[in-house]
């Protein structure tokens, strides 16, 4: 199972054009994006409606940008292939996508915490794919000049199930950076946007 996943695009139609086109291609089968796809709501229609058109499962999670009590929810009403994954889970073929979005700016959060013991009781053992805007404490993806800003809350989570992959974005100074915890591959695609296959 091939993931175009992507991030912090901002509205930037050039950029979307080109995931879009790349998308459209056969061999992907879901498209992820882990937040901030618009401008404090600005162009979040024009993105949703873009992917919902390919009719593929469009995966969300909101950043920052999105991050207001229920309006991705009320956002993607619209679009029946774009799924607002924000504290939920799903199953697509042998895997579970978990999903959590919006902040990015905290060491920890305590609402996460919260999420993730449940999921852990629930989900622990399974072939996890986690979703999170915000990067996880002490990799090279929220490394920034000599200091970790990740989140340790996701550090821990992903430390205690050991999801096969875990993407985030939120830091646009880390585009592209690749990491391992454990055996879980940490990944910020950045806004072009990275192809992974899932097996």
């Amino acid at each position: 199972m091939k993931l175009l996943v992507f991030t912090d695009i901002h509205e930037d139609r050039k950029v979307l054009q080109q995931l879009v086109q790349r998308a459209r291609q056969k061999d992907i089968h879901i498209v992820i994006c882990t937040g901030d796809f618009s401008t404090f709501g600005r162009g979040a229609n024009l993105v949703m409606k873009e992917f919902n058109d390919l009719e593929k499962t469009f995966i969300v999670i909101p950043g920052n940008h999105e991050d207001k009590e229920g309006w991705l929810d009320q956002a993607v009403k619209n679009y029946p292939y774009c799924i607002n994954l924000h504290g939920r889970a799903m199953n697509i073929d042998d895997y579970l996508f978990l999903g959590y979005g919006g902040g990015g700016f905290s060491p920890e959060d305590a609402p996460f915490r919260k999420v993730s013991r449940e999921w852990y009781g629930k989900y622990n053992g399974k072939k996890i794919v986690l979703l999170t805007h915000g990067p996880p404490f002490g990799t090279t993806l929220d490394l920034i000049g000599n200091r970790h800003v990740g989140n340790h809350d996701y550090r821990h989570f992903i430390e205690r199930i050991k999801p096969k992959l875990a993407l985030s974005g939120h830091l646009h100074e880390t585009f592209g950076a690749v990491d391992m915890i454990g055996m879980t591959k940490c990944v910020n695609s950045g806004k072009e946007g990275v192809v992974i296959e899932v097996k």
